[in-house]
């Protein structure tokens, strides 16, 4: 099998607007969200790729309205942002890796974002279920790029860095075709910084390109104000033991002399500062999102130098001015970061800035980390004990029989010059 062209780490974006918090798990109304608004100034603002889940609720749903409008349409064409989306994870307890499944699966996607291919399709939450059944949906998602062309790149997502590591080892020996991108989620934060310090060298190793780090707030455990309850209640995993060692650690950083020293405020931007070096190896050169006005960016004109990946999920307006405000702040701190200041309009005062805010951060990420002691590092367990998957019969459930007094249902016919006409996908 050929590596995928254009390698990925050349064209991904390094910032990428996860839509996790248009969800009920974070959110009490996803519906209630300015989620249009978000998606439009985003990419006002130069964001340029957004990860979604049909386990996210109605997130795809949300993310397709928002790029279906004229606004979008009318000034960036799809060929100028990215979208990634996943497959196989249905509910809380309910999986299918199925091939028929993962047909449907990316069918459904491929609708709700109006889009006629998917730039990343991932195996959602990989530890859930066994690695023959994450190895055949790989293979099959491989069959759908190369035979109807509506995937571009093919990855895993999931929690434990152990299993990300084995089934990136597994699937590159079983196919002898690495995995494009491999996303992991709560596992390079203040409290937890594991996929840098165990799983970085072998997921290297076994060939992968590009792994962003998502969650940087650890599923909202590093707020000041505790985790997010949204209309599910508490679904978080954290024991309640950890909680309290970082409300004791969150309750020193308000202690300390340092402006913008709220537990958040410090988790973000250290785990986007710190990422974008330490990821730098498995990171891109896409769109950097500097602010430079009136350009299309590549980090080539910087230099060429790679950007470790993150992925940030906001729920408002306000949080995405602030996450771009702290993201450019870092481009600024970087070695090549004057000339970014000055080209962007922030010039070299917000670069003196930006050099003196990365020491107060380390400053307070390390009293932090003092405070949380035998708890940094540590990682709850997922699946959980006694987890069983409740999908008792994998595949695409029959449909129900059409009534005779019913016309029978045109299929829609899809192609791969855009919505909202697209490509069905082949049979196996």
């Amino acid at each position: 099998m050929p590596p995928t062209s254009p390698p990925p780490s050349t064209v991904l974006p390094p910032l990428i607007c996860g839509t996790a918090t248009f969800n009920d798990q974070y959110n009490p109304d996803p519906y209630a969200l300015p989620t249009t608004a978000i998606v439009h100034q985003a990419l006002s603002l130069g964001v340029r790729a957004f990860d979604t889940s049909p386990y996210y609720g109605p997130a795809e749903d949300l993310l397709g309205t928002a790029l279906d409008t004229p606004f979008v349409r009318q000034n960036f064409p799809r060929s100028d942002y990215f979208l990634l989306t996943k497959i196989g994870r249905i509910s809380g307890d309910e999986f299918d890796y199925s091939a028929s499944w993962v047909r449907h699966s990316v069918q459904r996607s491929l609708e709700r974002l109006h889009t006629s291919y998917l730039d990343v399709v991932y195996c959602h939450d990989v530890e859930f279920v066994s690695p023959q059944e994450v190895l055949s949906a790989v293979k099959e998602l491989r069959r759908i790029r190369d035979e109807a062309g509506v995937i571009k790149y093919i990855g895993i997502s999931g929690y434990p860095v152990a299993t990300l590591c084995e089934l990136a080892e597994m699937i590159k020996e079983e196919t002898g075709e690495p995995l494009d991108v491999i996303m992991s989620y709560a596992n390079f934060t203040l409290q937890n910084t594991m996929l840098a310090s165990v799983a970085l060298p072998r997921l290297k190793a076994a060939g992968v390109k590009v792994i962003p780090n998502a969650s940087v707030l650890g599923m909202g455990l590093l707020r000041r104000k505790g985790v997010p309850i949204g209309a599910k209640g508490d679904f978080h995993p954290s024991p309640k033991e950890l909680r309290t060692a970082i409300q004791a650690a969150s309750d020193w950083s308000d202690k300390q002399d340092i402006n913008d020293k709220r537990l958040e405020k410090v988790a973000i931007r250290w785990a986007l500062e710190n990422w974008m070096r330490e990821g730098a190896d498995v990171g891109s050169r896409g769109d950097p999102a500097s602010g430079i006005p009136w350009t299309r960016e590549n980090i080539e004109k910087y230099g060429g130098n790679k950007l470790g990946v993150s992925v940030m999920g906001v729920s408002s307006i306000e949080e995405l001015r602030e996450t771009m405000r702290v993201w450019r702040s870092i481009l600024d701190g970087l070695a090549d970061g004057e000339k970014t200041a000055i080209d962007s309009g922030r010039g070299t005062d917000e670069r003196a800035w930006s050099l003196n805010r990365q020491k107060e951060v380390q400053t307070l990420a390390t009293g932090i980390r003092n405070v949380l002691g035998t708890w940094v590092d540590y990682a709850w367990p997922s699946p959980p004990r006694g987890f069983v998957n409740q999908r008792s019969a994998p595949g695409v459930p029959a449909p129900l029989p059409t009534p005779a007094a019913s016309p029978d249902p045109v299929p829609k016919q899809f192609s791969n010059t855009g919505s909202p006409d697209m490509r069905r996908l082949p049979p196996l």
